[in-house]
């Protein structure tokens, strides 16, 4: 039999097999097409995120662009931070991967959007040395900014404002690779549900001064930092408003409360209490969720100022002396209304 009988005789054998078997030319033109991008999320030591201003649109947007033929996400994320701001690195980490609609707005019909897979990298907290050491090009990036998290709607196109916030809580969880389609979590964490840092973190920027506030000075406020058996800390959630807070001393039974220290500002010293909690009753009000947090995770949440490093130091030091385990990084863990015993 001649080669082209054999190539005809093959090609007829393909066509009659039974099943879903398909040829590799079909196959390959079965499957959808769509475009894969990379970014990079870096926030500053105050926990604003960075963003850069192009000169081919007026929004703002993190640092990154599309990946090239044959080129990993990993490696256009270096790339690309390498070519817009002048940072050599690398980013190994992912925050989260977000599936991009064909039909998001704003794309020209000329353009022909497939959809995209866009990949969002951590860059890491950013020290004024290294922001300093930031070269933009001659084109295309005209600045850099770093902004408050609540202000990236306002800023930014809305799915990449979604996207941003999203791997940002993605970060402060420690709980891997956010699954995003259209900015949305498709798993979404107590942090997403609640909506944390939709509004404007409230600063609390005056000196970190240890032990109980001065006579003389007039308290403002009280606050605990009131420790479950696991080491971590409550923390409240505006369901309103997503904003964070601790909670006062008094929200819940407790032991071997102490004064830990005080931060002083202009309307007076903000005073916190460090103690052992043993039981969490019902809540009482509704307007709240608890959670429960490392308390790096409440420093991330927070707009403290670099006195920020000094209280978190004062706090471990009272869990050590409380006798309670350094907490592992875990997402937020929402409590039940029905309160705890431990």
């Amino acid at each position: 039999m001649s080669q082209l009988s054999r190539t005809a005789q093959q090609a007829d054998e393909t066509e009659d097999r039974p099943g879903t078997w398909m040829t590799p030319a079909a196959y390959g033109a079965s499957r959808a097409a769509v475009w894969s991008a990379a970014v990079v999320l870096v926030t500053d030591t105050d926990g604003r995120v960075l963003v850069q201003s192009v000169d081919y649109r007026a929004d703002r947007l993190l640092p990154g662009g599309a990946v090239d033929a044959g080129e990993s996400p990993s490696a256009a994320a270096a790339r690309e931070m390498g070519e817009e701001l002048g940072v050599e690195g690398r980013y190994p980490r992912g925050l989260a991967v977000d599936w991009i609609p064909a039909d998001t707005p704003g794309f020209p019909p000329e353009m022909r959007f497939p959809g995209e897979i866009l990949h969002v990298y951590d860059g890491g907290t950013w020290t004024p040395e290294r922001i300093d050491s930031v070269r933009l090009p001659a084109q295309e990036v005209t600045g850099i900014h770093f902004a408050e998290p609540a202000d990236l709607p306002a800023l930014m196109d809305p799915g990449d404002a979604r996207r941003a916030l999203s791997a940002l809580r993605a970060r402060v969880n420690g709980s891997g690779t956010a699954l995003l389609e259209d900015g949305r979590p498709t798993a979404p964490t107590a942090l997403d549900r609640l909506g944390v840092l939709r509004t404007r973190r409230v600063p609390q920027r005056g000196a970190w001064h240890p032990g109980p506030v001065p006579a003389h000075l007039p308290v403002r406020d009280r606050s605990g930092w009131l420790f479950a058996p696991d080491g971590r800390v409550l923390v409240l959630v505006a369901r309103a408003t997503g904003a964070v807070h601790l909670p006062p001393p008094t929200a819940a039974p407790t032991a071997l409360a102490a004064p830990l220290g005080y931060r002083h500002g202009d309307q007076g010293a903000h005073a916190r209490t460090a103690a052992r909690l043993t039981s969490l009753p019902p809540a009482a009000d509704p307007a709240y969720a608890r959670l429960l947090a490392t308390p790096e995770q409440v420093g991330e949440l927070s707009d403290w100022g670099p006195a920020g490093t000094r209280e978190l130091s004062a706090v471990h030091t009272a869990r050590t002396r409380l006798a309670l385990p350094a907490p592992t990084r875990t997402p937020l863990t929402e409590l039940p209304e029905e309160g705890v015993r431990w």
